[in-house]
C-alpha cells in the first residue's frame, strides 16, 4: 500500500515503470486512482494538495529534483509515466533500435517539427518548454503542432524532462503555471545507459518487458503490452 512518498520510490524502483497517472490503461500503475476517485484502500494519498509527501502530482518533480535513477515524460500511450534507470536500456533497445536522432530522421520516422524542437535543445542543453518554442520558431497558431512533436521525441526517447522552472513577470514576480523544462535523454541520464541500449537486441528488449509487465498485471492483453512497449 502506498502511503507517501518513499514507499512510491520503493515500489517503482521494484516494478521498474508505471503509468504517471491515476489509471493502469490496461498496464500498470503504481497510483491507480485520479485526484476525483476515493483510494481503494485507506490512505492520505491525495491528488493536488501541493503536500510533497502525499500528492502524487508533487512526486512527478520530486524525482526529477532529487534522484538520478527514474525518468518521468510522456512516455506510454501519449501519457505521462515513469521508467527506472534499470530499465531504461530495455525500452530505448525497443523504441530507438540503436538509430541515432539524425538517423531515425532519415528514415522518416520523426516528423521536421520534433526536428526542429530537438536541434535547439540538443544545442542548447536543458530549456523550458516556452523558450525551445520560441528558439524553434513556433508560433501561437502553432501550439497544436508544437504540442505533437514536443510528445513525439518523448515517446521516442529523445528528449524527456528534467525539472520546472516557474515563470516570472517583468517585475520578477512569478505567473501563471510553472513551465516544463526538457533535456536530451543522452543528457539526462548518460552514455552508459545508451552503450547498454545498444547490447540489447530488439526482440529481447520487447520479451523482458513484456514479461515484467506481466508480473505486475497477469491480465494485461497482448495488444495493449505491444503498445505500451513501442509506443
Amino acid at each position: 500500500m502506498i502511503r507517501n512518498y518513499n514507499d512510491f520510490v520503493e515500489t517503482l524502483l521494484s516494478a521498474g515503470f508505471s503509468m504517471g497517472g491515476g489509471s493502469d490503461d490496461g498496464i500498470y500503475a503504481i497510483i491507480n486512482w485520479g485526484w476525483n476517485e476515493t483510494p481503494p484502500y485507506e490512505t492520505p494519498i491525495r491528488w493536488h494538495t501541493d503536500d510533497p509527501e502525499t500528492d502524487p502530482w508533487e512526486w512527478r518533480i520530486r524525482v526529477l529534483d532529487e534522484r538520478s535513477d527514474i525518468a518521468y515524460a510522456k512516455l506510454f500511450f501519449k501519457k505521462s509515466g515513469f521508467i527506472t534507470k534499470e530499465w531504461y536500456p530495455c525500452f530505448l533497445a525497443a523504441r530507438r533500435g540503436g538509430l541515432t536522432f539524425d538517423e531515425a530522421y532519415d528514415d522518416g520516422t520523426i516528423s521536421h517539427a520534433a526536428k526542429r524542437i530537438y536541434e535547439v535543445v540538443a544545442d542548447n542543453g536543458a530549456l523550458p518548454t516556452d523558450i525551445i518554442k520560441h528558439m524553434a520558431g513556433f508560433t501561437k497558431e502553432d501550439k497544436a503542432s508544437f504540442d505533437k512533436a514536443l510528445i513525439e521525441l518523448q515517446m521516442m526517447m529523445y528528449i524527456t524532462m528534467c525539472g520546472r522552472q516557474q515563470k516570472t513577470s517583468a517585475l520578477g514576480t512569478n505567473v501563471a503555471w510553472a513551465s516544463t523544462v526538457m533535456t536530451t535523454t543522452e543528457s539526462f541520464f548518460g552514455e552508459s545507459v545508451f552503450a547498454e541500449a545498444d547490447k540489447i537486441p530488439k526482440e529481447t528488449a520487447f520479451g523482458k518487458i513484456k514479461e515484467q509487465i506481466l508480473k505486475l498485471n497477469p491480465n494485461a492483453q497482448d495488444k495493449k503490452i505491444s503498445k505500451f512497449i513501442y509506443r
